[in-house]
């Protein structure tokens, strides 16, 4: 697996998404079918670079950042001197999608290498899912929460 490959222009780690071909339960290629409704064939991903960015859960199946990057000619979005965009810019509504993790992943990205935060992407996303909210601190496990 190339997880350089593997990682979205935008930010996203497509090798830790559920929805990757690598990663796709029987189970969870059944509740995407109904979601989407497409057949359950049809609902494992190869990752945005690799299907072009084409993305099975936008409904026009264009993405908007994909065509971007393409026309810029960036690979991530870090790159472009109008980072972060609009396109880039996290929703209450989308906050159970890691989209909202992109912005702090291409900061990371810029800082690091891609190469080195390929490293903690697998951390960022747990902290993100199972982590608990604390003003100052974002998302801390239950030992790491202050005691007040």
């Amino acid at each position: 697996m190339d997880k350089i490959v593997l990682t979205a222009p935008c930010g996203l780690d497509c090798f830790n998404c559920p929805s990757y071909e690598g990663n796709i339960t029987e189970e969870y290629k059944t509740r995407l079918s109904e979601f989407l409704k497409i057949p359950r064939d049809k609902t494992p991903c190869k990752g945005c670079r690799d299907e072009k960015g084409h993305c099975k859960f936008i409904k026009s199946k264009n993405c908007a950042t994909w065509d971007c990057v393409q026309k810029k000619g960036a690979a991530y979005c870090y790159e472009c001197s109008d980072f972060p965009c609009k396109l880039l810019m996290p929703s209450q509504q989308g906050s159970a999608f890691p989209h909202n993790m992109k912005v702090y992943n291409l900061c990371r990205m810029k800082l690091l290498g891609v190469d080195k935060w390929i490293d903690e992407a697998t951390e960022i996303r747990k902290r993100y899912y199972e982590g608990l909210f604390e003003v100052g601190k974002g998302p801390v496990f239950e030992n790491e929460k202050t005691v007040i």
